[in-house]
């Protein structure tokens, strides 16, 4: 599906906030730094109880805050898009960084009309020291459906702060999943894919910072939104899609079976072993090999 954008087209930037005040004040900066030029930045207060409001009122009319209630990060970003103007939307997460040339390198890419969605790579920083942890580069692009809903390989390794959207794909998959808590940006990024291209700009430009509230996720949240995710993904007439579904679920289990186990979660871990055998046998020899080498004291981050 093609789209008309200008040749230098209008950004919003859209940064859900849900008490980050100790960090918002760095992502706005971030925003305003960019190279390319921002139409409007947009702050969604997710009701937030600490300092956020005050930290960002501090910008004046550089930035325009919203209050919600608080209904988590999908609602946030929903209204942010719904309060916006720009041709391309851009999504920055109040505890993450963007370096300067982000936006203009993102933008750069829409000029295959074929695009809906550019993401970018990622730099991990630890919160406390400032340390750079992963780098994060193995992104896909192109007609990536496909690809995306099989967790195997290359897929949009995307968190929210690497993503850029046209408002036309925005708001012909519908936005962001409100009924998801976790996995949001994946789900969202899969139903973009199945109607445009997708674009890769292979740099770290998001410094994505790891403190606590990030590092301990609910993995219960995690397994029960991604089911749902796949429960949609895969009430569809398309026959190459649905060829695929056992292969997913089973990657899907395997990879929550070892969510489970880092977070010693020993039922969790053991339903979800028991799910991906179900859909894909093949993976006895792994757990097998997996059993023989932690009993042999090897150790696999």
């Amino acid at each position: 599906m093609e789209q008309d954008l200008k040749v230098s087209p209008t950004v919003s930037v859209i940064i859900p906030a849900y008490n980050y005040g100790r960090y918002v004040e760095s992502s706005i900066e971030s925003a305003l730094a960019q190279t390319y030029p921002i139409s409007e930045i947009i702050v969604v207060d997710d009701g937030s109880t600490d300092e956020t409001e005050c930290v960002v009122g501090g910008f004046g009319e550089q930035v325009r805050y919203i209050r919600l209630e608080h209904a988590g990060v999908s609602a946030a970003r929903n209204r942010g898009v719904a309060e916006s103007t720009g041709e391309l939307l851009a999504f920055l997460d109040a505890d993450d960084i963007w370096l300067p040339e982000k936006i203009a390198k993102q933008v750069a890419r829409f000029s295959d009309p074929e695009i809906g969605l550019v993401y970018c790579g990622m730099q991990e920083f630890d919160s406390a020291s400032g340390e750079p942890l992963e780098l994060q580069l193995n992104g896909a692009e192109g007609w990536v459906a496909h690809q995306h809903v099989l967790f195997e390989g290359k897929i949009i390794d995307a968190g929210g702060s690497a993503i850029m959207v046209s408002r036309e794909a925005f708001d012909i998959v519908g936005g962001f999943d409100t009924c998801l808590r976790n996995g949001e940006d994946w789900e969202f990024c899969f139903r973009i894919a199945q109607r445009y291209k997708v674009g890769y700009v292979r740099e770290p430009l998001v410094d994505y910072r790891i403190h606590i509230a990030n590092v301990t996720k609910d993995v219960a949240e995690m397994e029960r939104s991604m089911l749902i995710a796949l429960g949609k993904i895969f009430e569809t007439e398309d026959e190459s899609l649905r060829r695929v579904r056992r292969r997913s679920y089973g990657n899907i289990h395997k990879v929550l079976a070892g969510s489970f186990l880092y977070s010693r979660d020993y039922s969790g871990f053991a339903r979800n072993v028991l799910k991906s055998l179900w859909y894909r046998p093949k993976f006895l020899r792994f757990y097998l090999r997996e059993l023989t080498r932690r009993r042999n004291g090897g150790v696999k981050r």
